[in-house]
């Protein structure tokens, strides 16, 4: 691994807005940024269409069932994943877990008295038609890959992702040529731990041999990624989208509106705002 620079930016009044600093400014004024820690799904990847990809891709699924023997009219199986995955969903926000996206569909064969494993070859290969279906709905943000490819200049670059298919973001990242850029790639169903626990976060930083006070993430969703990073220690930016559905390979918000959002240490409007905010001194 090659060296990395090290670039200071400078906060005020607990902002991320970054300034020219005084002579010799006082060490709590200022921090050095080793590494850059990103969400991926409505901060570098963009779902397409909402959740349009979703029923096509629960079809898809459940004819790869059918070919496989499992006889279950559609119907009935789409009512009874639906109640699995959102009784997952609850355990998830209470205990910060994400379990594969394979658990989704052995639960809900086991509503129909089919007991087959999550890891089971069935089972596997419907959860890789469900992804290839998704995959055909998602594409970079138009400016990541030129911001990816300057920052990994200067800095150490991750991925802190909630998903229940690990592999599909793998395959995603390659898809797009994107996988070069990041040194570390966590996803939560891969190490059951889901943002905003501080364990996901706590991974990349030891995979990036990175401290907290050194590291700063970038995601858009304040309850899962401005939270999780602010309970790791880790400075955080707000990328401004439009709230991200729930599209049951991910769970992006949590039902917690009774409690005020948190606030990030800076917000954006676009990725090409990143490079020189983190390069001013």
């Amino acid at each position: 691994m090659r060296a990395q620079a090290k670039t200071t930016v400078h906060f005020d009044n607990n902002s991320f807005n970054a300034y020219a600093p005084p002579i010799s400014p006082p060490r709590v004024m200022g921090m050095q940024v080793e590494a850059v820690l990103f969400d991926l799904f409505n901060t570098l990847i963009i779902v397409e269409s909402g959740d349009a990809f979703y029923m096509p891709a629960l079809q898809k699924l459940h004819k790869t069932l059918t070919q496989n023997n499992i006889n279950i009219p559609f119907e009935d199986f789409k009512n009874v994943y639906f109640k699995v995955r959102d009784k997952l969903y609850a355990d998830a926000a209470q205990r910060l877990e994400e379990p594969h996206f394979n658990t989704r569909i052995s639960r809900t064969l086991q509503e129909f008295s089919i007991d087959l494993q999550p890891q089971h070859p069935t089972i596997i290969k419907a959860t890789n038609i469900f992804c290839n279906e998704f995959l055909k709905h998602t594409h970079p943000d138009p400016e990541a890959k030129a911001v990816l490819q300057e920052l990994r200049k200067t800095f150490k670059l991750g991925i802190v992702s909630n998903f229940a298919i690990p592999q599909c973001v793998h395959k995603l990242l390659k898809k797009h040529r994107m996988n070069q850029y990041f040194q570390t790639v966590i996803i939560s169903a891969a190490i059951n731990k889901r943002k905003p626990s501080p364990i996901i976060f706590q991974k990349a930083l030891q995979n990036l041999d990175s401290p907290p006070s050194k590291t700063v993430y970038v995601g858009d969703t304040p309850t899962t990624d401005i939270q999780g990073a602010h309970n790791t220690g880790i400075k955080a930016i707000l990328i401004n989208r439009p709230p991200l559905f729930e599209d049951g390979t991910q769970h992006t918000q949590q039902p917690q509106k009774q409690h005020p959002k948190p606030h990030p240490d800076y917000t954006i409007q676009s990725l090409t705002e990143l490079p020189s905010l983190l390069k001013k001194t």
